[in-house]
């Protein structure tokens, strides 16, 4: 076994990365949400807090969707597995490791 019997390094994929944690497109979808918060703050006068919450919620929402999580390389990604997840519609057969074709023959023709 060699480096530790690991087949790729923890950092494989953080070489390709800017700043090692974005994509080109995380960091386009962050600078969009931030400006339209900062264009929406400076253009409409906010005398009221829940104004300044809702614009503000553009930048919030898009650094949400950006921010890195374990297993996935940030929570967009992740919402995008489930969804992919809950819309497929296949249907996976199972087969082992001692896979017999006269076995799954009969199994068939017993439905």
């Amino acid at each position: 076994m060699m480096n530790g019997g690991y087949l790729v390094p923890a950092n494989a994929k953080k070489g390709t990365l800017i700043f090692n944690m974005f994509r080109e497109f995380d960091l386009i979808l962050l600078s969009i949400g931030v400006g339209i918060s900062v264009l929406l703050l400076a253009i409409f006068p906010n005398t009221k807090f829940i104004f300044t919450v809702l614009f503000c919620m553009p930048g919030l929402v898009a650094g949400f969707l950006v921010f890195p999580i374990p297993y996935y390389h940030n929570v967009m990604c992740a919402i995008q597995s489930i969804i992919r997840f809950y819309s497929n519609n296949r249907k996976y057969e199972w087969r082992g490791w001692c896979f017999n074709e006269r076995f799954t023959r009969e199994e068939r023709s017993k439905k």
